[in-house]
């Protein structure tokens, strides 16, 4: 027994092993992307608003006007992050490399949390199968290694927030992680309520480590802010309903069908808060129903917001790039494949904002693939709870389901999630 044992734990520690290797080169990649080419007009908007802070403050910088740049509409982390960033361009560190630095860096970590939520509910194989996908990704290749900005930072924070409070039941942590995530980028703010719900369904202490975590660390980010320049803050960035850009999703169907734009602008005002809150609600939902599954709900919320969005940008669409392997591995390959081809067309032409045709048609089958992609994560996470034994109510040990893999590769998951709150044989 402890010769297999051994085995099988020896066999968890060269997958991941294989896939820290393949996403440190991945990393690397997207690095020489981003040091051999000028990005997108984000980059010089980014280096703008890096100037601006140095003058006025990563605080004052909500009140100010900034005539020649687009609505700063970031959380105040990124003021933070830019202010430094500004600070090393004094010591000759070039901008724009930096600035596409921490996705690339994000994108390697989310990897790294694939491969052990992934393991954790099925195989050994599987997970390193998802984790070299998420890896090799042409979607956050282009978005991360090109086009910078920080959404996948964000989305990296979010599944670090689900891991740590359901698979390593570190729910102080999780709720640090959790804040992070919105401070960063307020985008998944829609897996925060989500987050919530499962500290919650883990019990009243872990409730309140996670209430704790993450009332701490917003304070000390977001306090300075909402005391001195909350107006600014609350237009610029928690009303900030993107870009005029339509080729993605159901403004470009709705414009596509000749709908009147008084409608299209309803729905882009203030009926896409309907929207949030039913995508909020949904995957509030889920984690009460499977709060084991809490990963998967994150990503399947992640994927509902971008399928669901009234607003338009080609860094979007990384949002659910590496949670689409959290759901599945042929969810994960489907939308990387269509909707990286659309990615590398409009990058490698250098307009982003300019859609072909072509391309507007990729877009269209991507936005129904991960459609589709959503709905079996719903489904999974349904079927799960139907199936589930009330043992599986432990999140900080979610259970492995059997049907998942063969008898031997079974015996392989098993007891590598038996080993994922910290034992030895991993």
């Amino acid at each position: 027994m402890n010769v297999r044992m051994s085995f099988l734990s020896w066999d968890v520690r060269k997958a991941r092993i294989i896939v820290l290797v393949v996403a440190a080169l991945a990393f690397f990649a997207k690095m020489a992307l981003a040091a051999s080419t000028r990005g997108p007009a984000d980059v010089r908007f980014f280096q703008g608003f890096a100037q601006a802070i140095a003058q006025a403050g990563p605080v004052r910088i909500y009140g100010e006007p900034l005539p020649h740049l687009p609505v700063y509409n970031h959380p105040p982390l990124a003021s933070w992050m830019l202010l430094g960033m500004e600070k090393l361009m004094g010591f000759g560190v070039p901008f724009p490399p930096m600035i596409r630095f921490p996705a690339c860096l994000a994108d390697f970590l989310t990897v790294l949390l694939v491969f052990e939520i992934v393991r954790r509910r099925g195989t050994v194989r599987t997970a390193t199968l998802c984790a070299l996908g998420a890896a090799l990704c042409p979607v956050l290749a282009a978005t991360s290694g090109y086009h910078g900005n920080t959404d996948s930072v964000a989305v990296m924070f979010a599944f670090a927030a689900a891991y740590l409070l359901t698979d390593r039941g570190r729910p102080l942590a999780a709720g640090v992680a959790a804040a992070l995530c919105i401070s960063v980028k307020f985008v998944p703010v829609v897996a925060v309520p989500l987050l919530f719900v499962a500290a919650w369904r883990a019990g009243r202490p872990a409730l309140l480590r996670f209430t704790a975590g993450f009332t701490a660390l917003f304070a000390a980010v977001w306090g300075p802010v909402i005391a001195t320049v909350p107006a600014g803050l609350k237009a610029n960035v928690l009303e900030y309903a993107g870009g005029n850009f339509s080729f993605w999703g159901l403004v470009q169907f709705a414009r596509w069908a000749e709908v009147p734009e008084r409608y299209i602008g309803m729905v882009r005002g203030d009926g896409h808060y309907l929207i949030i809150a039913a995508i909020v609600s949904v995957g509030a939902w889920l984690a009460w129903r499977r709060p084991a599954d809490t990963p998967v709900a994150v990503a399947v919320t992640l994927g509902s917001l971008l399928l669901l969005s009234t607003a338009s940008g080609v860094q979007y669409l990384a949002w659910p790039a590496a949670g689409l392997f959290v759901i599945g591995l042929w969810q994960g390959l489907a939308y990387a494949l269509v909707v990286g081809s659309v990615t590398t067309s409009v990058y490698g032409m250098q307009r982003p904002v300019h859609w072909t045709d072509t391309e507007m048609a990729f877009g269209a089958l991507g936005w129904a693939v991960l459609g589709v992609c959503v709905a079996t994560g719903v489904r999974r996470i349904l079927t799960a709870a139907r199936t589930a034994a009330p043992a599986d109510v432990d999140i900080a040990r979610p259970r492995v389901e059997p049907s998942a893999a063969s008898p031997a590769s079974s015996g392989a998951s098993s007891s590598s999630g038996a080993s994922s709150s910290g034992s030895s044989a991993d």
